[in-house]
């Protein structure tokens, strides 16, 4: 059973770090790539950043560059969103998203709140 746990949400004055957490288990055949995403409350769900896994290339929201760091430690199948220099404006739930190497499916984790507030 495919399962994607995210962690590490919370709240967070402007200016301040948090790193989120994913963590992954029963993907057979292996993973091609993975992705954080976020979703504020009556916007659209918005890509933040992109790995594959193979090359480890990455891509970012233009948002985002130079304050966040996707990367996967494969030896413990966890994601993580290394988030620095926080703005209010990065209030959402993060979502995390692996793509099944076998074909290509994509599955979702539950979310966690961020809230970045004084």
């Amino acid at each position: 059973q495919v399962q994607l746990v995210e962690s590490g949400g919370g709240l967070v004055q402007p200016g301040g770090s948090l790193r989120l957490s994913c963590k992954t288990s029963g993907f057979t055949g292996g993973i091609y790539a993975m992705s954080w995403h976020r979703q504020a409350p009556g916007k659209e769900r918005e890509l933040v950043a992109f790995i594959t896994l193979t090359t480890s290339g990455t891509n970012y929201a233009d948002s985002v560059k130079g304050r966040f760091t996707i990367s996967r430690d494969n030896a413990k199948n966890t994601l993580y969103l290394q988030m620095n220099s926080l703005k209010p404006e990065d209030t959402a739930v993060y979502y995390c998203s692996a793509k099944r190497a076998l074909d290509r499916n994509n599955y979702w984790g539950q979310g966690t709140q961020v809230t970045v507030s004084s």
